[in-house]
Parts: C-alpha cells; sequence; structure tokens
C-alpha cells in the first residue's frame, strides 16, 4: 500500500495490526484500531463545525494520546495541524492563532487559564479535553466550546474522506523568527512522508520497533517519533519529558524499548545517571541524536555504556526535517561529523557566490529534496532569502544558513550558524571548534561559546560551562586547558560556570538567552529520583 498522506501511516497500520499497541502513555495502553476510530469521529465533528480543505487547525497541549488522536483527525478532515508548545504563553498563542488564521483550536482543561485573555476573530470553535460538557462556560474568546470526550466517544460516521494530493499542507510549524515573532514552516504531505520514508530506511525501522519519545510534540524531532513509529507499525511510548529520568529508565525496560531518540542535553542527563550500568536496557537497538552536536566525548561515554546499540549522529532543519546522518560504522573514525545526506536527498555547499565549493572549503550548506518545506507562511520575503532557484528551471533548494566542511567523500562537518561565527583579532572563530575542545576536558557537562563586543579585538569568545556533578574545575583550570589544545585567537576571554546552562523548549542550549543575560528564570536540569 503505498502512502501519499500522512494519515496513511494510522490508517494502513490499523488496517493491518488493528489489535496491535500502538500507543503508550501514563498507563494508557491504545491499539491501531481505537486510535483511528478515535481520530475518525473527531474528524467527523472537525467537518461539522466547519472545516475544509486547508484550514488550520491548532493543538495546544501536552504529549498526550489526545494530541496524537487530534493530529491524524485533523489530517483526515483534510485540514492542517499545528502543535504548539504547552508552555507557549497567552500572547505568543494569540500571535500564532491570528497569523495562522485557525479556524479550530483542540486544546485541555489545564490550558484554560492561558486562553482566558486570547483573542482570535478567526477562531470558532475550540474542542476541549477535560471539559464537563460542550458549552459549558466559554473558554477562549467567544469560541464555541465542544468536549473532546463527548466527541471521540461517539461512532464515527465514515462519512469523512479527506480530498488532499500530497501537494496539500500538511502541517505549520512555528519556530523562533528573526522579528522576534515566530515563523510557520509549512510542511506538506510530500515533504513529510518523503521525510519519515528516508529516516526510516536508514534507521532500518520495522513493526518490532518500540520508540519511547520524550521531547515534545511541538518540536518536529518528537513529532516525527509518533509518525516514523506509525508509519511502520511498531509502538511509541509517549512521555511528557525527560525531568524525571530515572522513571523514564524504568518505563524503558518494562516497555523493551527499542529506540531512544535524544538531544545532547538529554544524554548528558543520562550520563550523569551514576547506576546507569545496572539497568537492563538490553531490548535497546538503536540512539539518535540531533538539535545540536553531540560532543565527541559523550558519544565515547555512551559506546562504551551501550556497545551493543548503533549510535546516529544526525543533523537537520525544521525546514527540510532532516538532512543528515552519519553511520554508527563511521563513529570512530570521524566521531565530529554529523555523515552524508540522507536517502532520497541530495546536499551541496556553496561560497557566498553561490558557487559549489569543493573539500575542506567552508561553504553554506544547500539542500535538496522532496523533503524540503513549502516555505514560511505568509513570510515571502523571508521564503526567497532561504529557498533559491536549483538545478533546473523552476526548481528551488534550501539554502540552510548553516556553515559546514566537507571532505573527499562527501561527510559534513559543522562549523556555525552563519550570523554565530566570531570576528576576533581579524580572524574568524567557530564556536563549534571552542566547544568540541572544551568537551575533551574532564568534568565539562555542557559548553556554549558567544562572542561579545570588545572595543580592542572587535569580538571576545567567551564561554560558559556546566559541570558534572562532583567536579572541582576553576576558570583558571578550564583557560589553561584551552590555551593548549586551540590557536591563541581562539582561546576564551572568560569563561563563566553555571550550575546549567539555558535551553530552549526543544532542549538546545539557547545561546539567545546567554548573550542577552536573561537566564534568572531558568531552573538546574540535574536528574532526580524520583519521590
Amino acid at each position: 500500500m503505498r502512502q501519499t498522506l500522512v494519515q496513511h501511516f494510522l490508517e494502513q497500520s490499523a488496517e493491518k495490526f488493528p489489535e496491535k499497541v500502538a500507543l503508550v502513555h501514563q498507563g494508557q495502553r491504545l491499539t491501531y484500531a481505537a486510535i483511528n476510530r478515535q481520530a475518525q469521529a473527531l474528524a467527523d465533528a472537525l467537518c461539522g463545525v466547519g472545516v475544509v480543505r486547508g484550514d488550520r487547525i491548532a493543538i495546544f497541549m501536552d504529549n498526550s494520546v489526545e494530541a496524537v488522536v487530534s493530529l491524524f483527525a485533523a489530517l483526515k478532515a483534510g485540514a492542517a495541524f499545528m502543535i504548539v508548545n504547552p508552555t507557549t504563553k497567552a500572547e505568543k498563542l494569540e500571535y500564532i492563532l491570528m497569523n495562522s488564521r485557525a479556524k479550530v483550536m483542540i486544546t485541555q482543561s489545564a490550558r484554560r487559564a492561558v486562553g482566558a485573555g486570547v483573542s482570535s476573530p478567526h477562531l470558532e470553535t475550540v474542542i476541549m479535553a477535560g471539559a464537563k460538557r460542550s458549552g459549558e462556560a466559554p473558554a477562549f474568546a467567544s469560541a464555541n466550546l465542544l468536549s473532546y470526550e463527548e466527541i471521540v466517544a461517539q461512532t464515527p460516521s465514515r462519512s469523512v474522506q479527506c480530498p488532499c494530493i500530497d501537494l496539500d499542507l500538511a502541517g505549520v510549524i512555528y519556530t523562533s523568527g528573526s522579528t522576534g515573532n515566530p515563523k510557520g514552516v509549512m510542511l506538506s504531505h510530500l515533504n513529510m512522508v518523503s521525510a519519515a520514508d528516508s529516516i526510516t530506511t536508514y534507521l532500518e525501522n520495522t513493526s518490532d520497533d518500540v520508540i519511547i519519545n520524550v521531547l515534545p510534540l511541538a518540536f518536529d524531532y518528537g513529532l516525527y517519533q509518533v509518525l516514523m513509529g506509525f508509519k511502520i507499525g511498531g509502538t511509541v511510548v509517549l512521555e511528557k519529558s525527560f525531568a524525571f529520568p530515572y522513571q523514564v529508565v524504568e518505563v524503558m525496560i518494562k516497555e523493551k524499548v527499542t529506540g531512544f531518540p535524544g538531544v545532547p542535553t538529554i544524554f548528558a542527563i543520562l550520563l550523569g545517571l551514576k547506576d546507569l550500568p545496572k539497568w537492563d536496557l538490553s531490548s535497546l537497538r538503536y540512539m539518535t541524536n540531533t538539535a545540536a552536536a553531540l560532543p565527541a566525548s559523550h558519544i565515547r561515554r555512551l559506546r562504551e555504556l551501550f556497545p551493543a546499540v548503533r549510535l546516529y549522529s544526525m543533523y537537520g532543519l525544521t525546514e527540510c526535517k532532516r538532512v543528515s546522518y552519519l553511520p554508527p560504522r563511521e563513529l570512530d573514525s570521524r566521531p565530529n561529523s554529523v555523515g552524508r545526506g540522507m536517502p532520497n536527498e541530495e546536499v551541496y555547499l556553496v561560497d557566498e557566490e553561490g558557487k559549489h565549493v569543493g573539500p575542506g572549503v567552508v561553504g553554506e550548506l544547500v539542500v535538496r529534496g522532496a523533503n524540503v518545506m513549502i516555505g514560511y507562511w505568509e513570510l515571502p520575503g523571508e521564503t526567497a532569502a532561504c529557498l533559491k532557484p536549483g538545478k533546473y528551471p523552476g526548481e528551488r533548494v534550501l539554502y540552510s544558513g548553516d556553515l559546514f566542511k566537507m571532505d573527499e567523500e562527501g561527510f559534513l562537518y559543522f562549523v556555525a550558524r552563519k550570523d554565530d561565527i566570531i570576528k576576533s583579532r581579524g580572524e574568524k572563530v567557530s564556536p563549534k571548534e571552542v566547544e568540541n575542545a572544551l568537551y575533551g576536558l574532564e568534568g565539562i557537562l555542557e559548553a556554549a561559546v558567544i562572542g561579545v563586543p570588545d572595543e580592542i579585538i572587535g569580538e571576545a569568545v567567551k564561554a560558559f560551562v556546566a559541570l558534572e556533578t562532583g567536579a572541582a574545575l576553576t576558570e583558571n583550570d578550564i583557560l589553561r586547558y584551552c590555551a593548549a589544545h586551540l590557536e591563541n585567537f581562539m582561546i576564551p576571554k572568560s569563561v563563566e560556570i553555571m550550575k546549567a546552562l539555558p535551553k530552549t523548549s526543544t532542549g538546545k542550549i539557547s545561546k539567545k538567552e546567554l548573550k542577552s543575560g536573561d537566564m534568572v528564570h531558568y531552573e538546574n536540569l540535574r536528574p532526580v529520583h524520583p519521590s
């Protein structure tokens, strides 16, 4: 059966494996048949309140069964889903609703307080999980309120037939924008199906896989764990977060998890669990990392702890989902590489004039493939800046804004974001190169490097580090180590030691917060034992 639309992942697995457990979440175990039935009932309700092909449906929820059902329901109704991070505040939520002109929002009663002051003239209906009944006290600025539970308890009419083709809009993912407002990355069914096909191919996923997801569904890396798990007919174990790592590890053991996707901060916490070697994680087949490069020191320790597990270092962008992956067999010889372009995709590097550059030369990464986004929602200028003419007339390719080097065999090595390069003493400093050196010093758990204004040298290199529990490194210790391992112009002028570095909602170290100094709200992310 050919999967051309994203909802086919669910529908075809429900046809092939109707009684198989598709989703595990906080004690709930739902089969493919049950999820498909609920999604169809919700799709019927969406069409019943006027949703038509191409409408946007906002999903403002924690990681939950309801969120998974809702995204497939939106697709079945011919609409595009937008999963909004549940930590989003009212002002940003209102912007997203207004900007996207979302007709319906599906949310939880726990989000009611956030929505109390949110207003959008386009929002006609709110479907709320946890509402006692449809039509109770208004929740979001005069929108009609329906009960999620009442809807999914109904028998679907099966009258709804999705009118979409694979060029239609499937999802809009809002990311941080350069203007301060988030921008919506538009992804078609073709984009998402193509990306899922390529990733499940190189990960060698099968219906026997049990994939745990601790990442927010609003983050495309977390979202795709569900999409890919359903595509292959596997089982997805959905957790709200990695805030309680010991509990997550217990779930991994109980469910015999085979796939563990993470980001560097999650792997740093995992490596900090003192009794980790005692836990039976023998079911694990692979681990994946993206969002930021995994330090070589972390790769080494993970391989020592899990010698039978395949570890994939990857690189991606929301604008095309995934760009590259490093085959596990290459880890020893290329620990700092993020690999080569994934199946059904072409990548190359260009200079500032758009000309291809050869091996060893720094250039901007360009991505060509069916996974490249449609564009940014109603931002033609920003779309044109990154989607430029390609090899053939009418074709557009993605200019990533990231600088890389490529070796003779086509393996990629991240250098920096174009706008992150530090210009110091007339030299160009790659923050990534300095960070790699810092991670080589035993006792450093996290590291980030930025440029700060300096009247004499233009920009000074400043490092921020968080130490492993029990480490007693000082700023002078770190500076001496850098002096022994870096060229003079790369040595940080100062080092700030913090309890933990600020993170974005997707787990990346937030250099924006480091640059602004607005970090007083950030809480230490040390692993804790459940009480």
